[in-house]
């Protein structure tokens, strides 16, 4: 409240003193208004907690109860247009494809359709057959036709499987060892040395564990109950003692090679997980991260798999293996990728289009489904789904069909979203998921729009995420990697394994296959011949592939 003074008041009083006194009460009003402001902050912090609790309760509730699909219910179809600078919005059968049908998780192109004739026949074609014959006797048919009322027919065949449990032998190698009657000179015949000095591994023992732990996810304990009902005294202590040194000395020569290899391909994806490694120097708990890059899948042959394992999650990690190459990599929105774009002009970062769509997807799931439809949240899932769908009719196309059908009718519905979000961005409120789906999409605007410019890009990163899903899944079956060598090794054993999957090998046989092959050839300075045992090689035994 401002205070008045008289004329003669204002005479007799220190005109200082009234300064301070005004000076004074503006300085307490400031104090008022910043107390003010400082009240609706945290009453407006106390609401977007309270909202943020609120929306991870629904989407918990979702996750544990509600179904996992991001298919939308109604199939009106949205298309975009735009008049005047503006984006209208309206129904048309013709602008995108049927939105009712299932949509996909991803679009790796996947076997299907009605089960073939014949099926049978092929899946038993490749594996041994034991003939039992059941035939009537003479004194049989008599009984049953009469004297030579019957002939024969062509045999009635009934196929079934019989599983033969695993078994062990060992393999006693007799060395022939020969001396001279002169000099006393020795020499033994030549046999096949051990993979590792003094220990009885083979190959084909190296190979059941590397399936086992790498393949199956079983852990080492379950693997040493498994060995010991077949009378072997393996302990876990052995297996992983084993397959530290095997990886260092044989696999790690492929791991190496395909390392190289996948420099020459001109779209590769990324992704990374953590994982906790015991005895690494560091805190208990301290959190470690396996990094996983692979070759497009949208090149279907001669796929390779790279985990590698790191203490961190910085930039240095990827820019020294990604250190020779040239091309686009397809990530997460992580902001080391586009620190690397940065630094090399060679390089190019992709979005992916999974990882918005979820975000949008989980806006619309805190929002009640009555009232869904025509919202913000609902309007950008839609047009991200009719992008999807078209992406999906482009799977069998060549490269350059993609690209063009892609710049023909997928470029006008990202550009057609994308100025959608610009619209509505200042007026987004309420759902904290919408603001952050808002803020992503739009912060990745520059990425998400890569795979407009090649056909050989993917729309998302998917491949990658399955890639290391089951290294998440062996992970949790055994918790955490005792050391940094398990961890480097592990990385190298996954990265076989996964690979030989993609490229439909059997991965025990292919274990068992390097590790009698590699060995021959370790004295060689020449790595020519680790062509020959690629996974795509022609010259691989017909028994590994499926």
């Amino acid at each position: 409240m401002a205070i008045k003074y008289t004329e003669e008041q204002l005479n007799t009083v220190d005109k200082s003193l009234i300064i301070q006194m005004f000076l004074n009460q503006q300085e307490e009003l400031s104090k008022a208004v910043n107390q003010i402001e400082q009240l609706t902050k945290e009453v407006q912090s106390g609401n977007d907690k309270l909202q943020r609790m609120m929306e991870q309760i629904i989407l918990s509730n979702n996750a544990r109860f509600g179904r996992s699909s991001e298919k939308m219910d109604n199939t009106d179809q949205i298309s975009f247009m735009e008049v005047d600078g503006n984006i209208i919005f309206f129904n048309e059968s013709e602008a995108v494809c049927d939105l009712s049908a299932e949509e996909p998780e991803d679009l790796e192109p996947k076997p299907r359709g009605k089960k073939k004739v014949g099926k049978k026949e092929a899946d038993m074609s490749g594996l041994p057959v034991n003939r039992v014959n059941h035939y009537m006797t003479e004194e049989e048919l008599i009984a049953e036709f009469g004297e030579n009322g019957w002939k024969q027919l062509p045999d009635a065949i009934s196929k079934r499987y019989k599983f033969i449990p695993a078994k062990v032998i060992v393999t006693e190698h007799h060395v022939g060892v020969y001396a001279s009657k002169k000099d006393n000179r020795i020499v033994k015949a030549d046999y096949p040395k051990a993979l590792l000095k003094g220990s009885p591994v083979s190959a084909s023992i190296a190979a059941a564990i590397m399936n086992g732990k790498y393949v199956n996810a079983f852990p080492l304990y379950r693997l040493e109950k498994e060995f010991e009902r077949y009378g072997l005294a393996i302990t876990r202590q052995n297996m992983a003692n084993w397959m530290i040194r095997l990886g260092e000395t044989y696999i790690s020569v492929m791991y190496d090679y395909l390392h190289k290899l996948i420099y020459d391909y001109h779209v590769i994806q990324a992704d990374e997980t953590p994982v906790l490694v015991n005895k690494d120097g560091r805190a208990a708990g301290s959190k470690s991260y396996m990094w996983v890059y692979r070759s497009g899948y949208m090149n279907p042959e001669q796929q390779i798999i790279l985990y590698d394992y790191q203490l961190t999650r910085n930039a240095s990690h990827p820019r020294e293996f990604l250190k020779a190459f040239s091309g686009i990599c397809v990530t997460d929105g992580y902001q080391v990728y586009h620190t690397l774009e940065k630094e090399k002009e060679n390089l190019t970062i992709a979005g992916c289009w999974v990882h918005m769509r979820r975000r949008f997807e989980q806006a619309l799931q805190v929002i009640p489904k009555g009232s869904q439809k025509g919202t913000v949240s609902y309007i950008a899932m839609k047009q991200i789904q009719a992008i999807y769908r078209e992406e999906g009719k482009l799977k069998d196309l060549t490269s350059n069909e993609r690209l063009e059908q892609r710049q023909a009718i997928i470029k006008p519905l990202v550009d057609a979203l994308f100025m959608y979000l610009k619209q509505n961005q200042a007026n987004v409120s309420g759902s904290c998921k919408l603001q952050d789906a808002f803020k992503y999409a739009l912060n990745q605007e520059k990425y998400l729009k890569v795979f407009l410019t090649d056909g050989d890009v993917p729309i998302d990163n998917n491949a990658s995420e399955r890639a290391i899903r089951g290294f998440c899944v062996g992970k949790k079956n055994w918790q955490m990697i005792d050391t940094i060598n398990g961890a480097k090794t592990s990385a190298m054993i996954y990265s076989i394994a996964e690979t030989a999957k993609a490229n439909n090998l059997k991965p025990y046989d292919y274990f068992e296959y390097l590790l009698e092959e590699i060995p021959k050839h370790m004295e060689d300075t020449d790595r020519s011949f680790l062509e020959d045992l690629l996974p795509w090689s022609e010259n691989l035994p017909a028994h590994i592939r499926k």
